[in-house]
């Protein structure tokens, strides 16, 4: 009980240091700092680990957006200023993971567990599912964010045409590859933590490597998947606004069925899924 009682102060603590942080630097508005504080203290106060998931990818992602801002200004009609999010932006981005996580934390009583699908399929799943959902999150973001402001020429990823940058669905061999390093962050971070809050037997342990490489896919996965909605789902076009629809403007491609908050968000359920289902099987 005392040991619940110091975890979720200092969650409470890291929450609140974190959100007020980003909302006075603009990388959260009043409403998402809000609600990241309440992301960010349940994930810490279940586990460090999964905490420790969240700030690896809010940290980058949110380090990267303020990258070539005035570059990316004039690309996106929708830029903010630090890449301001919102509590939309917020739980499209961890909605789905803190759900995993609450559970995982009833199911463990907010012990760390070792991927190993013998001591627990369920547990496996979910903590794979979390580990899907950041690697999918960090690498659409970091895809975005550095494939913009490559040189490459974009290409979108239903018909390898040549496309204007900020084009939903428009792919770069730059931005799939950040998209894979930005998986390997996650991995790496789920991996390094383990060391310190986890115990298992050593060829459990060694196993747990595993997790890199497989992050790194769903990395990749993700973005992948979140660019094939893009092209496909949501509309592109351009007159002096890109990916705005009306009489002037002339269509680029994609339909006005998702937005890309919902782009995200069925990008993330994919990848979390297939991860908790691969997480299963390897571990």
């Amino acid at each position: 009980m005392e040991t619940l009682v110091i975890q979720s102060s200092i969650a409470l603590l890291i929450a609140s240091v974190v959100a007020a942080r980003a909302f006075l630097r603009k990388s959260l508005d009043r409403s998402g700092a809000f609600f990241g504080f309440l992301v960010m203290a349940l994930h810490f106060a279940v586990g460090y680990r999964f905490g420790a998931l969240l700030l690896a990818f809010f940290i980058t992602s949110s380090k990267l957006t303020k990258v070539g801002e005035d570059k990316k200004r004039s690309i996106d009609a929708d830029f903010k200023e630090g890449g301001q999010r919102n509590w939309i932006q917020v739980l499209a981005n961890s909605g789905i993971a803190t759900v995993l996580v609450v559970i995982a934390g009833k199911l463990t009583r907010c012990q760390d567990k070792c991927l190993d699908s013998k001591d627990s399929a369920l547990v496996t799943c979910l903590i794979g599912g979390i580990i899907g959902h950041y690697s999918c999150c960090n690498g659409d973001t970091w895809s975005s964010e550095i494939g913009m402001l490559s040189n490459a020429q974009p290409r979108l990823i239903t018909t390898f045409k040549p496309v204007r940058r900020g084009t939903n669905g428009a792919v770069t061999t730059t931005g799939l590859l950040a998209a894979a390093a930005a998986g390997g962050v996650i991995g790496l971070t789920f991996v390094l933590f383990g060391f310190f809050t986890t115990k298992c037997n050593y060829d459990i342990a060694l196993k747990q490597l595993l997790v890199i490489p497989l992050a790194v896919i769903a990395g990749l996965f993700g973005s992948l998947i979140d660019s094939l909605l893009g092209a496909t789902l949501q509309f592109s076009g351009f007159c002096t606004v890109v990916g705005k629809p009306g009489p002037t403007v002339k269509k680029i491609s994609g339909m006005t069925i998702l937005d890309n908050n919902a782009v995200n968000l069925v990008s993330v359920m994919l990848t979390t899924l297939l991860t908790s289902i691969a997480c299963l099987y390897i571990f």
